[in-house]
């Protein structure tokens, strides 16, 4: 059960009888059945698509001022080493 906020007061066992019964006798407020929260899920993925390649992670060491002129050269600058790269090598 996740931590509770400061100051947070749960109800009796009482107090949520008498709340689930008002909300049992109220038509709009009926609680869904288990089949009605498994239509309920979303069926679109959420976010990006998965890609058909993937780059792979890997961890590298430059110098400092390269590093630099790199990440100076704005928003994109890890895709742009995957270019350099690409172009000196020929691939």
């Amino acid at each position: 059960m996740p931590k509770l906020k400061s100051g947070h007061i749960s109800p009796t066992d009482a107090e949520d009888a008498v709340i689930t019964a008002a909300a049992m006798s109220d038509p709009d407020a009926m609680p869904l059945t288990d089949e009605e929260w498994e239509a309920a899920k979303p069926t679109a993925r959420i976010g990006r698509p998965k890609a058909e390649v993937t780059k792979e992670r890997i961890t590298i060491r430059v110098d400092p001022d390269v590093l630099a002129v790199l990440r100076a050269s704005g928003d994109g600058w890890q895709t742009r080493i995957n270019r350099i790269l690409r172009e000196r090598f020929a691939l």
